[in-house]
């Protein structure tokens, strides 16, 4: 059988914590009962520097069940960053890694099939949400509006996944070799380019605590994910530019006819109009490619992407 490491990142999950773990130490016992995976798959968490006591319940987690172990990060780095050191600090003990949140909206009950999937041969398996019945209409709007567009831009993702997902020891491996600051794993994974599959699951209301991803982080992070595996934007503006720069000629013939027949008449509003659009749009512009040259610069830095301060193994 092989060994299976569940990679958990926390920020302020005081309130979730120790069910999260209850639950996932039952889910491992009896998958280990049956034969699917080996007796010393282990439970990872990740604090990702929480202000709360996270960090002190996973210590009290790892010394009262040997399942239990925990990462400790030097401050905090954000989701994507955690889940990296999280997955990178178990790779040499497992032969296959599931992340997940650890509000436990993703039905842990798939994992068997997850497992499954990796026997069959798969290096990666993606955790796809069915439907989003159980959201908003306007989180369900932005989301799915958020997948066209990176589709859309020429960004390989898979449809309705977030980070609820298998990873081999040799897909963790061929992850490593990604050094990019700007972290967007939904659509690292996928460049890997091993044998992979998806399992369709529903997934379920928070039931405690709040949502670490209020709108103003999931704008951010789809931002994040646009800029980070495109350059269109760019080519669109480029675009845009020529179509204008195209139009302002056939205008300039336009008015210099109008005026060769003695037709002209003052008009601030066509000036006004024009003056306000092409400045804006040259902000834009401007706005765009510098988001790309800062992107650069943090590249170049090769700053570390995470400091684990503490392990619990």
């Amino acid at each position: 059988m092989e060994t299976l490491y569940l990679v958990i990142p926390c920020y302020n999950e005081e309130a979730v914590l120790r069910e999260t773990a209850k639950q996932l130490m039952a889910k491992l016992e009896k998958m280990i009962k049956e034969n699917l995976i080996a007796a010393n798959s282990k439970i990872a968490f990740v604090n990702d520097g929480s202000s709360d006591k996270t960090w002190n319940i996973i210590k009290e987690l790892y010394e009262n069940n040997s399942m239990i172990c925990g990462i400790n990060l030097s401050r905090n780095k954000g989701h994507q960053n955690a889940l990296l050191a999280g997955l990178m600090s178990v790779k040499e003990y497992a032969d296959m890694v599931i992340s997940l949140d650890a509000d436990l909206q993703d039905d842990i009950e798939v994992i068997n099939k997850f497992v499954e999937e990796y026997y069959k041969g798969n290096d990666v398996v993606y955790g796809v949400r069915n439907d989003r019945e159980t959201d908003k209409f306007f989180k369900r709007f932005t989301a799915e509006s958020f997948y066209k567009l990176m589709n859309f831009l020429g960004v390989e993702i898979i449809f309705n996944h977030a980070d609820y997902r298998l990873m081999s020891k040799r897909a963790l491996n061929g992850l490593e070799e990604f050094k990019e600051v700007n972290l967007f794993l939904r659509g690292i994974v996928p460049l890997i380019g091993y044998d992979s599959t998806v399992v369709t699951y529903e997934r379920k209301e928070r039931f405690a605590g709040e949502s670490k991803y209020p709108l103003k982080k999931m704008l951010s992070f789809a931002f994040e994910g646009i800029t980070s595996f495109s350059v269109k934007p760019i080519r669109l503006i480029t675009s845009l530019g020529f179509f204008i720069f195209s139009a302002s000629i056939l205008m300039t013939i336009y008015f210099i006819v109008i005026y060769c027949l003695g037709m002209t008449v003052p008009g601030w509003t066509t000036i006004t109009c024009s003056i306000w659009f092409i400045g804006g749009l040259q902000l834009l512009g401007i706005g765009v490619v510098g988001e790309y040259i800062g992107k650069i610069y943090l590249e170049t830095k090769k700053r570390p992407q995470y400091i684990v301060k503490e392990i619990l193994n």
